[in-house]
């Protein structure tokens, strides 16, 4: 029986347990540096925020079919706290679950999950590889190219930066600020030094 809360170390050897997809690894470790980012702007418990990030997708590799609902019957098993698995299931909302988003966090795991695909999907395009130097204006455009990454629900982002009360491009900026501090382990520190 695990704790009430994981410590990172936990979720992501719970993450390796039920993911063996490299892309779907590096995405919840995208995600996961993105939740902390945003748990330190909001003082937030960057650890907790970091755990939610890291296990969103959890159940997808093998239960794809049940997205964000298989996840909490597998969390629940292992004795996790609810507060956890309200977090993890509500990214889904409105696509696969009907777990409203409702704390912060939950609304910045909601808007920054298909967000962080769209950055990745600018930044292996650019020359240098990177998001490194990303900018805001480049990812405003290719979101409005429809065919471009196209099964990231632009949408979700839109709706999910009103969700926050925030502008478009202030989620943007600082998603891409919480990747670029885990760009080495998302493959996207590309062709430049780390700051």
């Amino acid at each position: 029986m695990m704790p009430q809360t994981l410590t990172r170390e936990d979720a992501f050897a719970l993450l390796n347990e039920y993911t063996k997809t490299e892309h779907l690894i590096t995405h919840a470790l995208s995600v996961e540096g993105v939740m902390r980012h945003f748990a330190a702007l909001q003082n937030e418990d960057a650890e907790k925020w970091g755990v939610v990030g890291l296990l969103h997708d959890l159940d997808y590799d093998q239960f794809p079919g049940e997205h964000c609902i298989k996840v909490q019957e597998i969390l629940r098993e292992r004795g996790i706290g609810e507060e956890i698995i309200h977090a993890v299931a509500s990214h889904g909302y409105g696509l696969c679950c009907d777990v409203k988003p409702e704390a912060f966090m939950e609304k910045v795991l909601y808007t920054v999950d298909e967000l962080t695909g769209l950055i990745t999907a600018c930044a292996l395009l650019r020359p240098s590889k990177s998001v490194l130097d990303m900018e805001v204006k480049s990812v405003k455009k290719k979101m409005k190219t429809k065919g471009f990454a196209a099964g990231v629900n632009r949408e979700v982002i839109q709706q999910g930066a009103e969700m926050m009360g925030w502008e478009l491009g202030d989620v943007i900026a600082e998603t891409i600020q919480g990747m670029r501090r885990v760009a080495p382990a998302i493959g996207l520190q590309g062709n430049l030094p780390m700051e």
